[in-house]
């Protein structure tokens, strides 16, 4: 088998994401054949080579593919400073070490994928693919027809123009506009910052599907494994995942979602 980057075999393991195995790197906690490496450009082979991160030999997991209905007041990191509730005390019990593809801001419910393969959420994640992610906005006032036409043509950010959008209009109610956008960039809360460069304020902001998976008949807080169709489709438009199979008996039946943990209050 041919060597790897080093990071890639931690994430691949399942250890931590990408980005944080080459911390574990750099910071001297990996060890390939007994030997510290500290260098990012290094590379091992998966098979041969005995790998280590604290001591602890790494065990290639098989990959895993799962959908959450994140709730909304969840934070998408695995852990959080002020102790509110994250989404992983929504996957906990899958026997992987999963981590989210991306994610969504605090306020912000609906679909986010899981995954332990560190290719799949790069490739998902990098600007190139143009990854269509689709929500339902609800807006505090009315958006008229020359509005809407801005909104598919891009709205000027203080980080540049956004790339043009699908919107459609879903309908009018009480003086409040509800729209479907799908953005096919990934910039932080970039719905929201939209909306109020153009003088709206977002009500509420649901995902409804990401790279064409759907949360469709999944509670907020129930996750489930991709389908094969859906991972078959997914390698057709994106690359990923290398191997399509059955996730059934990796992650068992999709759960019941777990009693939310109340937030911890705000001092001050």
């Amino acid at each position: 088998m041919a060597t790897e980057r080093l990071q890639k075999i931690v994430a691949q393991a399942g250890v931590a994401s990408r980005r944080a195995a080459e911390e574990l790197i750099t910071a001297g906690r990996v060890r390939v054949n007994g030997r510290i490496i500290t260098e990012l450009g290094a590379k091992a082979d998966p098979r041969r080579d005995r790998i280590e991160v604290d001591g602890r030999r790494l065990a290639r997991e098989k990959p895993v593919y799962v959908v959450l209905h994140k709730p909304r007041n969840v934070v998408s990191t695995l852990s959080d400073p002020e102790e509110r509730p994250t989404v992983r005390d929504y996957v906990k019990t899958i026997p992987a070490r999963l981590y989210p593809v991306g994610r969504l801001d605090y306020a912000t419910s609906g679909v986010l994928l899981f995954t332990n393969d560190g290719d799949f959420t790069q490739a998902l994640l990098h600007p190139k693919q143009k990854v269509p992610k689709t929500y339902v906005v609800k807006l505090d006032k009315t958006l008229p027809e020359e509005e809407l036409q801005k909104w598919r043509e891009g709205i000027e950010l203080d980080d540049g123009k956004t790339l043009p959008a699908d919107v459609r209009l879903i309908r009018y109610e009480g003086g409040k506009t509800w729209l479907e956008i799908t953005l096919f960039e990934g910039r932080n809360n970039q719905i929201r910052r939209m909306a109020d460069a153009r003088g709206y304020v977002v009500m509420r902001l649901a995902r409804l599907s990401f790279a064409g998976v759907e949360g469709t008949n999944l509670r907020p807080g129930q996750w489930r494994a991709l389908t094969v169709e859906e991972l078959r489709l997914l390698k057709k438009a994106f690359g990923v995942p290398k191997s399509v199979r059955s996730q059934d008996e990796l992650v068992g039946p999709t759960e019941k979602p777990p009693k939310p943990r109340p937030a911890r209050p705000r001092q001050g």
